[in-house]
């Protein structure tokens, strides 16, 4: 909640400043802050907030419930993946004070952060430190769940896993499978900083290119690892308030393999302005097109699921179940757009991409953060938690709390894809 703070903090800052023309905030002699305030928002909202809240955090509450088991496999790890976020998150946010600060971006992208000129390197060192702690707990954790599936999971009953539980095994394969080369390519960054290694200097054979294919090999798999707990999250939410399964329950533990092994094979299309083959951008806009095939699957039996609600009140958790899946399908639309190599390559770096993301990215899985505190507060808490009344589905406060949520969303975003 603290992380969240933080990083909401840095956008309002973000957007006060970029209000009208003219320094709004920021002092003149500190300019640089603004490219720090983006390069904080950034890291902190993916590693510290939406990572830890909907992949460790429901993740390490609600695996083994479902699971029938007591606990998971390694608790002791589990306590020491938890310990590391807070640590990982102080070196970050140590970096915004340290020295010039470093406002490189939240993807590090060499050769502005590893010149000497331009910044501070102890403050790209903590950032890199920072994001490699990171990694290593989300790590932990993957190891952690998926012993937990494969020893637990089989020994404690017969019952077929839930969709939430399939979500988990997903997101835990992408991560042990992409957080190594993340890593791989910081620490290459952080040699080329300090002790004259030439990976990514283009004036000694090196490549920048290089580093962005090792870090978005990483990023584009890290926007599924963000989303699928999210996914799973509004299934089990959409199953509880129809009173039945989800419909087509098999298509969608498909829908979700094939969404992990295409986001893992289309990263470059985030490079598409850095001097790819006609073959190679031909190639990962055909992929990343067909991503939308398993997940427009995902959102239809989302849809059937809740037509065939027998109840006729709509609960907040619901509520924010079919809010998500309307926000996700209009930044879905707006992927495919982007999807199109010729399009992408005139929109490269513009708000369209902003607000494409924020609505896939952000708001998806924000609102499916919330979603599951809502679905989830009777057994985290074991009662209703709400200040204004006993039962929140009830509480006429956070029903128009949601509804001027969902329309401030909206129009702070949807104006992005006219900029």
């Amino acid at each position: 909640f603290l992380f969240s703070i933080v990083g909401t903090l840095l956008s309002v800052l973000i957007r006060l400043e970029l209000s009208s023309s003219g320094l709004r905030v920021v002092a003149l002699e500190n300019q640089n802050f603004y490219n720090l305030a983006f390069t904080l928002h950034g890291a902190i909202m993916i590693f510290f907030v939406v990572m830890p809240g909907l992949y460790g955090g429901y993740g390490n509450y609600f695996l083994p419930i479902y699971l029938g088991a007591s606990e998971v496999a390694f608790p002791r790890v589990n306590c020491i993946s938890l310990l590391l976020v807070p640590i990982a998150w102080v070196l970050v946010s140590t970096s915004l004070i340290s020295e010039f600060g470093s406002g490189i971006g939240w993807t590090l992208y060499p050769p502005l952060s590893t010149s000497l000129m331009s910044l501070s390197p102890t403050s790209v060192d903590l950032i890199v430190f920072g994001l490699a702690l990171s990694g290593i707990s989300s790590f932990l954790s993957s190891v952690n769940f998926l012993t937990t599936i494969a020893v637990l999971g089989v020994t404690n009953g017969a019952k077929p896993w839930c969709l939430f539980t399939w979500a988990i095994v997903f997101t835990a394969i992408m991560l042990i499978g992409t957080l190594p080369i993340l890593t791989g390519g910081l620490l290459m960054l952080v040699l080329d900083l300090h002790l004259n290694t030439q990976f990514y200097d283009a004036a000694f054979n090196g490549d920048p290119v290089l580093y962005q294919h090792l870090f978005w090999f990483f990023g584009h798999p890290e926007v599924y690892i963000i989303i699928l707990p999210a996914f799973g999250v509004i299934s089990q939410t959409l199953s509880t308030s129809a009173g039945k399964l989800v419909f087509g329950g098999p298509s969608m533990i498909l829908a979700m393999g094939c969404i992990t092994v295409l986001g893992s094979l289309v990263w470059a299309h985030h490079m598409m302005t850095v001097g790819l083959e006609t073959d190679t951008r031909a190639y990962f806009s055909a992929i990343t097109m067909m991503i939308a095939i398993p997940t427009g699957t995902k959102i239809f039996n989302w849809l059937s699921t809740f037509m065939g609600n027998p109840f006729s009140t709509i609960s907040l958790d619901t509520w924010y179940a079919l809010s998500f899946i309307f926000l996700f399908t209009l930044g879905g639309t707006t992927g495919v757009v982007l999807g199109n190599t010729a399009v992408d390559v005139a929109l490269h770096d513009t708000y369209y991409v902003i607000a494409h993301f924020h609505f896939v990215l952000s708001l998806g899985a924000v609102i499916g953060l919330i979603c599951g505190y809502f679905y989830y507060q009777d057994s985290m808490f074991g009662y209703t938690a709400n200040v204004f009344t006993r039962n929140t589905s009830d509480s006429p406060y956070l029903r128009v709390w949601s509804i001027v949520f969902l329309f401030s969303i909206l129009l702070t975003f949807i104006p992005m894809h006219l900029l």
